[in-house]
C-alpha cells in the first residue's frame, strides 16, 4: 500500500507540474507586442541581398522582408547573415524569420520550417529568346558554355545528348563573357547570373531554354511556431495573387514569376 500510495503521489505530482508548465510563447505574438519583425537577411549575394551605392542593403530578399513587415503593421529590423551563420541566427533566437535565399533540403527541414516559395532559382540553359530550343535533343550540334566544377556544369553532363559540346571555363566572368562574345550558342548557369548577363548586354538578354535543377527559394521559421509559419503564408500567397511578387521577381531577377511557383 505504501508503494502503490508514493507511486499515486509521484504520478499526481507530476501532473500538476505539468499542469502548471508555461506554453511555448507564440513568436507571432512576440512581433506584435515588440513592435518589429526581426528578419536575417544577405548581405553579399546580388540580386537577394547587397549593400546599394547609399550604403543601404537593397535585394529581392530585403523587399520580402519589408512586405513581411509592413503586413504585420511592425519596423523592420534586418540583420545581415551568411550561409553558415543564417540558420543559428534563426534558432538561437537572434531574429524571428530567415530571408536569405534559402534553399529547402530534408537535413534543414528537421531544423527548421519553411514558408511556401516566394522567389525562384534554378540552373538551367539558356540562350537567344529566339532560339529553338525545346528539349534536350535540341542541344545536338549546339555549344554550351559552363563553369568548371561547378554544379550547373555536373547537371548538364548527366544529361546532355551525343552531339552536344560542353565549353567550361575556369569562371563565372570567364562563362559569360564566352557567351556574351557569341562564342558559344548557350550558357548553363543559375538564373541570378542572367541577371549580371542583362546589366551588362542588354541587348543579348538570354532566356531559360531547360530547367536542370529547381531549388526556389522560402522563408525559414523556428519550429513549433505554427501561427507565425500561417501568417507568413498567409501575406505571400496574397503577395502573388496582387503581384507584389511578381514585382520583385521582374525587377531583381528579370523574369517572371513562374506559374506553379
Amino acid at each position: 500500500m505504501t508503494k502503490r500510495c508514493c507511486a499515486l503521489l509521484s504520478a499526481l505530482f507530476a501532473s500538476l507540474l505539468l499542469s502548471q508548465a508555461p506554453a511555448q510563447a507564440s513568436a507571432l505574438d512576440d512581433v506584435i507586442a515588440r513592435g518589429t519583425l526581426k528578419v536575417a537577411v544577405p548581405q553579399d549575394f546580388p540580386p537577394f541581398g547587397s549593400v546599394g551605392p547609399d550604403m543601404q542593403p537593397r535585394g529581392l530578399d530585403i523587399d520580402t522582408a519589408r512586405l513581411l513587415a509592413e503586413q504585420l503593421k511592425v519596423k523592420l529590423e534586418l540583420t545581415p547573415v551568411n550561409s553558415t551563420n543564417r540558420i543559428p541566427f534563426l534558432t538561437t533566437g537572434k531574429v524571428d524569420l530567415v530571408i536569405s535565399s534559402l534553399g529547402k533540403n530534408p537535413e534543414r527541414e528537421k531544423v527548421i520550417d519553411f514558408s511556401r516559395a516566394y522567389a525562384p532559382f534554378y540552373l538551367a540553359v539558356f540562350g537567344p529568346p529566339d532560339a529553338a530550343i525545346a528539349s534536350l535533343d535540341d542541344l545536338k550540334g549546339k555549344t554550351i558554355s559552363v563553369t568548371r566544377g561547378a554544379i550547373e556544369d555536373i547537371e548538364l553532363t548527366a544529361v546532355a545528348p551525343q552531339g552536344a559540346t560542353i565549353k567550361r571555363f575556369e569562371d563565372n566572368n570567364s562563362t559569360i563573357a564566352a557567351y556574351l562574345a557569341g562564342q558559344v550558342d548557350l550558357i548553363a548557369s543559375g538564373n541570378v547570373v542572367m541577371v549580371a548577363i542583362s546589366q551588362r548586354n542588354p541587348k543579348r538578354i538570354p532566356a531559360m531554354k531547360i530547367k536542370l535543377k529547381d531549388s526556389p527559394v522560402y522563408v525559414g521559421v523556428n519550429k513549433n511556431q505554427p501561427e507565425l509559419l500561417d501568417k507568413v503564408n498567409q501575406i505571400l500567397t496574397a503577395a502573388k495573387a496582387d503581384g507584389a511578387l511578381e514585382k520583385n521577381s521582374q525587377q531583381w531577377l528579370k523574369e517572371p514569376l513562374p506559374a506553379d511557383l
